[in-house]
């Protein structure tokens, strides 16, 4: 049996901020593998995620983000259970990670979830695409399910949670959530953001 060193456990700690025991367990079921007990830590904190997506999310914060460069910034309102985990440092450091990830991502989120992707986006997105020229040749049968899987690409490349997370892009924003979720125990939800940047909208 592999044995696990303290320093082995307070590194995973470090990189993944789950829990001593919950580190050192992932540490022995991967046999040592850190890369491997990263994933299984994961795991478990998506299923933990999953049973808390029920209950209620009466408290939380409105957090405002500035680019680095001061020419983008964002609003975003994240709800959680109680007022204890609203004021804490996970909660604060996901707003932060939420909003320069909002604010640097390419493209750019225009809604939380797929099902909030405004339908007059993708409607634009749609007749772009049909117009496009590899398709001009081909049937319109064919024409359709290739624009049919385009779109579904467009609202999963716009979708807040299903984004790569800019700062690991191995995991998406929805994971980033999770984690925090399964470490402090409580249902934690992004409600809305708005996203500005300088000279937006003018002509």
């Amino acid at each position: 049996m592999t044995e696990i060193t303290a320093s082995a456990v307070a590194a995973l700690r470090r990189k993944s901020g789950a829990g001593m025991m919950d580190c050192k367990k992932a540490l022995a079921e991967a046999g040592g593998d850190e890369q491997k007990a990263m994933e299984i830590l994961r795991q478990k904190g998506l299923k933990t995620a999953d049973k808390k997506a029920g209950r209620s999310t009466g408290e939380g914060r409105i957090y405002a983000y500035i680019h680095h460069n001061q020419k983008v910034g964002v609003l975003l309102e994240v709800v959680c259970e109680t007022d204890f985990v609203a004021r804490g440092e996970d909660f604060e450091n996901l707003l932060k990670d939420l909003g320069m990830h909002i604010a640097a991502a390419v493209p750019s989120p225009l809604a939380v979830e797929a099902s909030g992707i405004p339908e007059e986006a993708v409607e634009a997105e749609r007749r772009v695409m049909l117009g496009a020229e590899d398709l001009a040749d081909k049937p319109a049968e064919i024409q359709e399910k290739i624009v049919e899987g385009r779109v579904r690409k467009f609202i999963q490349e716009r979708a807040l949670l299903e984004q790569e997370f800019v700062k690991d892009p191995s995991k998406t924003v929805g994971d980033r959530l999770k984690e925090v979720i399964a470490k402090v125990g409580e249902n934690i939800r992004i409600r809305r953001f708005v996203r500005f940047e300088l000279g937006e909208g003018e002509e």
